[in-house]
């Protein structure tokens, strides 16, 4: 059999231009890739064969140059059932450049569900259709070709859909939020321009190392600073504006998320306001930086909040350190560095939703990392068959993420009873 028999083997499909894929990730005993439209945010898994053949739909490639590329890296050709379906998939999801064709040719696609051939990839592997966020083609699991794109002749993809009105969130005085530009994303590049230059390896390097600096004088003095923080309490105007400093450092957290993904490439798609009374704090919605091109720009947009809650603390550091002060001032300097650097650092334990959650999903190369590794370290301590099945790496990385993880709350358990000591009995 050829590599696209019949009308499909000249036929040279092409993505959107939006349409963005992620690098291999566990999921389970699994390994999938994430396939997104930026346009309407719908986004799905497939497995590495389905990526292998999306992946070099540039509309340069003919699907005989894909199947043949295909054939040397599986061992298996494909016919034209197998395109059509998938070409079916893409097409109903919209991810197909308009004007190219959705299913070439008389249609002998099997209905939805149908079996593929072993080897063969199938539209929608095990787990692929569960979305990962809004589905373009709505519910369920679009294998098939969308009705009346089987029709003889050359059918040209159809006009993606249009992007869903977002849901606004239902505002209480309790709880709500309030996006707070209109272009989240300009706004985002215009703080990009002006602050970009951070980012050069020359400037943040040098700050990198004062914000070490600073934490090892911390660390060190770590019980004068409690004795700060406990002294604190009674001054209520000092209080008010260490609150409204942290809170001010929780906005760059956010913003730093965001400038950080701009220069990688990403897009924001809203800065607002989210409120959870008593708590009111900012948000930065990135949309995309799973897709970016390297786990360490990945690494940098989720470290970035924390990095920026330390820096933020410098100015702060060198006042209490060096300036002639009085007393209230340097106590309340003093208890802000060591408020502020808690902040940071509980920004970086692994738990969800926590910053520190992405950078070990990163580092692992894992989607749904805390479930996964649930579902794992269940099955190997009842010594299941199943646990044998996955994958090297996944047998590495999720014991290694709950031990990390473990040892991380432990830490921070001696530390907080550590402080509640020191203040008993200092």
């Amino acid at each position: 059999m050829s590599a696209a028999p019949g009308a499909l083997a000249a036929y040279r499909p092409a993505l959107r231009p939006r349409v963005l894929l992620s690098d291999p990730l566990l999921d389970g005993a699994a390994t999938v890739h994430l396939i997104k439209d930026a346009e309407t945010g719908s986004s799905f898994k497939v497995g590495p064969k389905e990526h292998f053949l999306i992946a070099r739909m540039d509309g340069e490639r003919s699907l005989a140059e894909i199947g043949e590329e295909y054939a040397e890296e599986y061992g298996r050709r494909l016919g034209d059932a197998h395109w059509k379906r998938l070409l079916g998939l893409l097409g109903a999801k919209g991810l197909l450049a308009a004007g190219v064709d959705a299913s070439p040719g008389p249609s002998t696609a099997p209905p939805p569900g149908a079996a593929v051939s072993p080897g063969a990839p199938a539209a929608v592997p095990p787990g692929a259709a569960a979305s990962m966020g809004s589905s373009a083609a709505g519910p369920g699991s679009p294998a098939a070709v969308p009705p009346g794109a089987a029709s003889s002749g050359r059918a040209t993809a159809p006009e993606p859909p249009a992007p869903a009105p977002p849901v606004p969130e239902k505002r209480t005085l309790l709880r709500g939020s309030l996006p707070l530009v209109a272009d989240a994303d300009a706004t985002t590049a215009r703080l990009h321009r002006a602050v970009g230059f951070l980012l050069a390896p020359a400037v943040l390097a040098p700050l990198l190392a004062l914000t070490l600096a600073m934490e090892a004088v911390v660390l060190v003095r770590a019980g004068e600073l409690l004795l700060a923080v406990r002294g604190l309490l009674a001054n209520p105007v000092l209080l008010t504006g260490t609150a409204v400093l942290l809170w001010v450092s929780t906005a760059l957290h956010e913003l730093a998320h965001g400038v950080v993904a701009r220069h990688h490439g990403g897009r924001v798609s809203e800065i607002g306001l989210r409120w959870r009374l008593p708590a009111v704090i900012m948000y930065c919605t990135v949309d995309d930086y799973l897709y970016f091109g390297t786990r360490r720009h990945r690494i940098a947009t989720a470290a970035a909040g924390a990095v920026m809650n330390l820096i933020f603390l410098l100015p702060f550091c060198a006042l209490w350190l060096f300036a002639p002060l009085d007393d209230a001032t340097h106590e309340a300097f003093a208890a802000l560095l060591l408020l502020g650097s808690v902040q940071a650092l509980v920004m970086l334990v692994p738990l969800p939703p926590l910053d520190g959650y992405r950078i070990a999903s990163q580092l692992a190369g894992a989607t749904g990392l805390a479930a996964s590794t649930g579902v794992y370290l269940r099955l190997a301590l009842r010594r299941s068959p199943d646990a044998a099945g996955y994958p090297r790496r996944a047998r590495i990385a999720y014991p290694a993420y709950a031990g990390a993880t473990a040892l991380v709350l432990a830490c921070a358990l001696a530390a907080a009873v550590a402080g509640v000591h020191h203040l008993l009995t200092a």
